[in-house]
C-alpha cells in the first residue's frame, strides 16, 4: 500500500539554511523510489492556522518512506531543515 510523507512549512526562519537543505535533501534521494506529488504549490488553509508551504511525496509502501527518511543522507538534511525552518512532518499509509 502507498505511503505518503506530508511536509507542512509554518514559517522559514533562516532562508540560506533552507537553501543548503533543499541541495542535501536532493542528494539524499539516492536509489529511493520517491514521487512528488505537491511540491510548494499554492496552497490555502481552510481551518486552521495558514501555511507557509505544503510538500507531498509518494513512496510505494510505509516501509520505504521510512528507510528514506531515516537514512543517514536524510537524517543530515532534516538536521539542516530543523534548525531552518518550523515545519510539522506527517507520514502516513494511503488508500
Amino acid at each position: 500500500m502507498a505511503a505518503y510523507v506530508v511536509f507542512i512549512r509554518d514559517s522559514i526562519t533562516d532562508p540560506a539554511g533552507m537553501e543548503d537543505y533543499a541541495a542535501a535533501a536532493g542528494k539524499a534521494r539516492g536509489d529511493h523510489k520517491i514521487e512528488r506529488l505537491v511540491f510548494y504549490d499554492p496552497c490555502e488553509a481552510l481551518e486552521g492556522p495558514p501555511v507557509d508551504g505544503v510538500v507531498i511525496v509518494k513512496f510505494e509502501d510505509m516501509a520505504a518512506a521510512k528507510a528514506w527518511y531515516y537514512s543517514d543522507a536524510y537524517q543530515a538534511a532534516a538536521k539542516i531543515r530543523q534548525r531552518s525552518a518550523d515545519y510539522r512532518v506527517i507520514l502516513t499509509e494511503g488508500v
